[in-house]
């Protein structure tokens, strides 16, 4: 079966799953911030394949995700890091964290808790407005288009439904919205 390809739709949640939406990519990413970094400790907590390890850690690389650094000459063996970008994703996971923690954790509790070492609490991730710093729901948010938008999909009758004539947020919701997508299959 192929797989469809979301890296070409003007939506971010699309091409950020379409690099790296699936199972073991984001439990590589977690082990490099649980302080994995080398080939061996990946296949050690995750018992995930070679082959498949191989081709995530390639793909994370290829994205300027992680950073291949050489730490031994003889044989030559190599360490993965996360850049800035990859650094940037730790929020991401935290959140995916604090939703399992709510929603999936058994009667014992969290099975995992993170700290902030600057505070020294238990902490979990939140999402809240950069600019007032209140709490993010999706009753207070409304989208709409921005800049990066395709000029040639903006009169689109199905982007018009969504994002209303003058690329505003419509402001009733539409009871089918969020399984509006164009036959295309490109996102709109």
């Amino acid at each position: 079966m192929r797989r469809t390809s979301f890296a070409g739709w003007p939506c971010s949640i699309a091409r950020t799953v379409d690099l790296l939406g699936d199972a073991w990519t984001l439990l590589v990413l977690r082990e490099i911030f649980y302080g994995e970094s080398r080939f061996d400790g990946f296949i050690d907590s995750l018992g995930i394949a070679r082959n498949t390890l191989t081709d995530r850690l390639r793909r994370l690389e290829d994205a300027g995700i992680l950073e291949r650094r050489a730490y031994q000459m003889d044989p030559v063996r190599h360490e993965y890091l996360p850049t800035e970008k990859g650094r940037d994703f730790f929020g991401v996971l935290a959140a995916l964290n604090a939703w399992g923690d709510r929603w999936l954790a058994d009667d014992e509790g969290e099975p995992v808790l993170m700290r902030h070492t600057v505070c020294g609490h238990d902490t979990r991730a939140r999402v809240v407005c950069s600019s007032c710093g209140e709490p993010l729901s999706s009753e207070d948010v409304t989208v709409r288009t921005g800049p990066g938008y395709p000029a040639r999909l903006r009169d689109d009758p199905l982007v018009k439904a969504r994002f209303g004539a003058d690329g505003q947020a419509v402001d009733e919701r539409l009871p089918d919205a969020a399984g509006l997508s164009s036959p295309e299959g490109d996102g709109r």
